[in-house]
């Protein structure tokens, strides 16, 4: 069943809230590269040298992410018949494969500077702009992050974490400058490089996951849930039965199908009905919006019908 047209507005209203965000974590993406690249240029930091080198990865995750958005939002046509949204899981796994990459040249990068030969300076300065895109990096990636979960946007939502895990580098890079400062200790600073690297590679990886999951259909356990315990009362109501239930995550929206049995006797028209109103529950339950497909069965007849088809328990 396809959104009502009530529902257009507001569908619009939440992909220009979507678009504001990605373009706004685009431009900080951008100012805070270049205010880390200078912090680099000042003390020759090998853990700054990292943390500029994640912003450089993450600046091309988002405009991957940025793509990915406004191509989601394109309604469905000849060539992709059930729409464009699964290219948010596309763009999540790109943006862990890139954090992963941005770990493993820190990885690099760390050792060595250390085998090579480490000399520092200005460190005053570079941790002051250091900690500066800290503060700004995780006010904006704590607003993608809240901005995605509330708009069932698994691209922002990926994008947050991304700019979260920049704040844990910085952070990183902070402690390792001070703590040369206050020991004097030269090897302090590739330590924290190190440290960082293995953080970033972690949530790389659980981005990867998810990508994984939602290309491969996985089923969300806690909508699946919801979806029964749905089912369950309404259909109840209707003294109607219900079985082959499917869900899926699309990206932005939940695609949902099962089959509705109803008593002999009924007529078309009434069971039609009924089954429209079962749509439009689930579709008010399932947050941003789902897409239903019921199938109308008769309880009396159905293993005649359906003879391969065993009656599974509800939500199986």
């Amino acid at each position: 069943m396809k959104p009502s047209a009530a529902s257009e507005p507001a569908a619009e209203a939440n992909r220009r809230a979507l678009r504001f965000a990605m373009t706004l974590s685009l431009v900080i993406g951008c100012l805070l590269l270049l205010i880390k690249w200078g912090a680099y240029l000042l003390t020759g930091s090998s853990a700054i040298l990292s943390d500029a080198a994640e912003s450089v990865v993450h600046v091309a995750a988002v405009a991957f992410a940025f793509y990915s958005l406004r191509l989601s939002h394109r309604p469905a046509d000849a060539s992709h018949l059930y729409g464009h949204t699964k290219i948010a899981f596309f763009s999540a796994g790109f943006e862990g494969a890139m954090i992963i990459l941005a770990a493993l040249y820190i990885i690099y990068q760390s050792i060595q500077k250390w085998i090579v030969g480490l000399h520092l300076e200005n460190l005053g300065l570079g941790t002051l702009l250091t900690i500066l895109a800290a503060v700004v990096n995780g006010g904006l990636g704590a607003y993608l992050l809240w901005m995605g979960k509330r708009r069932q946007s698994l691209i922002l939502c990926a994008n947050g974490r991304h700019v979260l895990t920049d704040v844990w580098t910085s952070l990183a890079a902070v402690v390792g400058l001070l703590l040369v400062q206050i020991t004097g200790w030269l090897p302090w600073d590739p330590i924290c490089g190190l440290a960082m690297a293995v953080n970033i590679l972690v949530s790389g990886a659980g981005l990867v996951r998810s990508a994984s999951a939602g290309l491969m259909d996985s089923a969300d356990p806690e909508v699946g849930r919801r979806l029964t315990a749905l089912l369950d009362r309404i259909t109840a109501e209707r003294n109607v039965t219900y079985h082959q239930l499917r869900h899926r995550n699309i990206g932005d929206a939940h695609w949902i199908e099962l089959h509705l049995l109803f008593p002999e006797g009924i007529s078309l028209a009434e069971a039609h009905r009924q089954a429209t109103e079962i749509e439009r529950a689930i579709e008010t339950e399932i947050t941003p919006c789902a897409s239903v497909t019921t199938h109308l069965e008769c309880r009396a007849d159905h293993d005649q019908v359906h003879p391969d088809e065993t009656l599974d328990a509800p939500g199986g």
